[in-house]
């Protein structure tokens, strides 16, 4: 009884048609008690165990779902950022295409061609951008073949036409000038003149006629040796004298 920690025997009266087997449920006692031995001992802390297990799969199933959620989130995001950005980055495109074209022949002539192109078959925010320009009576395959004038006019009519998408109060240039030749520096300084009502230019600058062209020039020299100065003169235009 202590065995099977039995405290009370309860007397069951069975009808005489009953059969009982005292042979087979020894035999299934002795694979029960087999079966318990098999077991091992009981672990008492068990149930404790599987309480702080259970706790644990709660928080790590909690933690996986927010950052399934979160990455979710992310991704969705994300494609709202480059839907948006190769939108506005398309729009900004074909505007600065068309100044550029404007731009371009106000430096060179109306006959000659420019053009802005994206590489095809790319995402437009990882394509590159092909320059194109073909001053009249050249076919430069590449915008390398050009001079070293040409090609800053066209840097310059490129650097314009993104500056009117969206103007800034201050621009400053740094020896753009250097490689152009008298013809070219007064078409540049045509240019800059268009958009001094707006902007106000800061140009690094060796080339005289530019300075000539400036409201104020400001300088550094030495009139004693390893001592710097600095000077500033401003220019005032005359104006012009009207005819009798």
């Amino acid at each position: 009884l202590a065995e099977f920690e039995i405290i009370e025997l309860i007397i069951k009266e069975y009808s005489e048609d009953d059969t009982f087997s005292f042979g087979e449920s020894r035999e299934r006692i002795t694979q029960m008690k087999q079966q318990l031995r098999n077991l091992g001992n009981v672990n008492l802390l068990a149930y404790e165990e599987y309480t702080k297990e259970k706790e644990r799969q709660e928080f790590l199933t909690t933690q996986r779902k927010d950052l399934v959620d979160a990455q979710t989130t992310l991704h969705t995001t994300i494609e709202e950022i480059n839907t948006t950005a190769t939108t506005k980055f398309t729009e900004t495109f074909e505007q600065v295409k068309i100044y550029f074209q404007e731009i371009f022949q106000s430096l060179f002539s109306e006959g000659d061609e420019c053009e802005l192109r994206l590489e095809e078959g790319k995402d437009p925010l990882e394509a590159q951008i092909e320059i194109i320009a073909k001053p009249r009576g050249k076919k430069p395959n590449t915008i390398e073949s050009l001079s070293g004038g040409e090609k800053t006019m066209t840097a310059i009519a490129l650097l314009f036409a993104i500056y009117l998408v969206k103007p800034s109060p201050f621009c400053i240039l740094d020896e753009v000038d250097a490689p152009l030749d008298d013809a070219n520096i007064d078409r540049f300084l045509q240019l800059i003149r268009r958009f001094t009502l707006d902007t106000q230019f800061i140009v690094v600058t060796h080339n005289k006629r530019t300075m000539a062209a400036a409201d104020a020039l400001y300088g550094v020299t030495q009139e004693e040796d390893g001592v710097s100065k600095i000077v500033s003169v401003r220019l005032k235009k005359e104006p012009m004298a009207k005819a009798a």
